[in-house]
């Protein structure tokens, strides 16, 4: 039987009467809906092409889809890296190909992101969404301020993975009770920080965009929250994972390992503060899938990366909407609203997600679409199951 139409509610969009018709017979009876615009994640590993056994073009778009995504921006961390024209049509022609949503490419900003010379930017600039080398910072001061001036010449941002080498010392989580407790190598929050507050003088004295990837300290929320009160143009993003744990979270199991690493209880409160107060603009997921055998070695050897695109919402739902900390709107807002603001992103009006918000379900990696099963929610009881996702009118995910 179809769904009777009054159980169906629309968020931050209209009803046409034909769009609840079309709804109503493809979703069951018996629950309440709640339609959303389709989400927006602006960093994502599709690891196509160079690394297919991770992660497809398709098999993460069916994941995007699965978790009501229907825009995603695709970092460059692929073989060959987008670093000209040339290298970047392998991945344009992949998505082209394969593409079950919006997928939308970064250029790298420097040369198989090594950091040594830049990469072209202007053959890229109309195909790509900005310039990121992300999984790796730009440790020349030189070479960060000669992209951002040729990015705002060119209209385009820089989008950063802050991480001073220098600083790293082998470390693989975070440098807090956990490591010491367990005799792990740790990662300094100021190898985070510091590469953010260079950034910030570049982009002030270039009046280049600039974006900050997954921000996991306290000191990067006051330094970002500082710069954008005296008029820098700076956002940031964080993931669900910084906003719901810490470090005492953490387990021997490489699903638990991801860079940055998962922080003190103390960053983690200073992130949740960054999402109220509007620091913070946008939750991504930073989905970074890898093979079983990559991340079956422990928090030591496994590779960083864990995958996020199908519980994503129902993580922030769950932890931060139910239990009071923010608003759903709030929610919509660094999910939908200020990701395609910031990025430019179009929104089709065609672009929706049908979900029961009062449906709980335990997570369960074996389920997954993506190629990735290694997730620190793994069997995390979560409320907000994903019915039907529609991209510019054409379901690419019905459960």
């Amino acid at each position: 039987m179809a769904c009777d139409l009054r159980d169906i509610r629309f968020f931050g969009m209209k009803g046409e009467e034909s769009l609840l018709d079309m709804l109503a017979s493809q979703l069951p009876e018996g629950h309440g809906f709640t339609v959303f615009p389709g989400f927006c994640d602006v960093h994502v590993h599709f690891r196509e092409p160079g690394f297919s056994y991770k992660e497809t073009i398709l098999t993460g778009s069916m994941a995007a889809a699965a978790g009501g995504v229907t825009s995603v921006c695709a970092m460059p961390n692929l073989d060959p890296v987008p670093d000209s024209l040339e290298h970047l049509s392998a991945e344009l022609e992949a998505i082209k190909k394969a593409g079950l949503i919006d997928v939308f490419p970064y250029g790298s900003i420097t040369v198989g992101e090594k950091g040594e010379e830049l990469a072209d930017l202007d053959a890229m600039a109309p195909f790509v969404c900005a310039f990121s080398d992300d999984g790796r910072g730009v440790q020349s001061d030189d070479m960060m301020r000669e992209a951002m001036k040729r990015a705002k010449a060119l209209g385009k941002m820089i989008v950063a993975h802050c991480e001073v080498n220098d600083l790293l010392k082998g470390g693989y989580i975070h440098d807090g009770e956990y490591a010491r407790a367990h005799g792990h190598r740790g990662i300094c929050s100021e190898s985070e920080w510091a590469q953010i507050v260079r950034d910030v003088r570049l982009s002030k004295e270039t009046g280049c965009p600039y974006h900050v990837c997954h921000i996991s300290t306290k000191e990067s929320v006051d330094i970002i929250r500082k710069a954008k009160a005296e008029g820098v143009d700076v956002t940031c993003e964080t993931g669900p994972h910084y906003l719901i744990m810490d470090d005492s979270w953490l387990q021997e199991d490489g699903r638990f390992k991801m860079n940055p690493p998962i922080r003190s209880a103390e960053d983690r409160d200073a992130l949740i503060e960054g999402i109220k107060d509007g620091t913070i603009d946008m939750i991504i997921t930073d989905h970074a899938p890898h093979s079983a055998e990559e991340k079956a070695k422990g928090l030591e050897k496994s590779a960083f990366g864990v995958v996020g695109l199908e519980t994503s919402f129902s993580a922030c739902y769950t932890h931060l909407v139910k239990t009071g900390i923010i608003t759903l709107e709030r929610l919509a807002e660094l999910m939908i609203t200020r990701p395609r603001e910031r990025f430019g992103l179009p929104l089709d009006p065609m672009d929706l997600s049908v979900w029961d918000l009062d449906e709980k379900f335990t997570v369960d990696p074996a389920r997954f679409l993506s190629k990735g099963r290694a997730t620190p929610f793994e069997g995390m009881e979560l409320y907000g199951a994903c019915y039907l996702t529609l991209h510019q009118g054409r379901t690419v995910y019905k459960r």
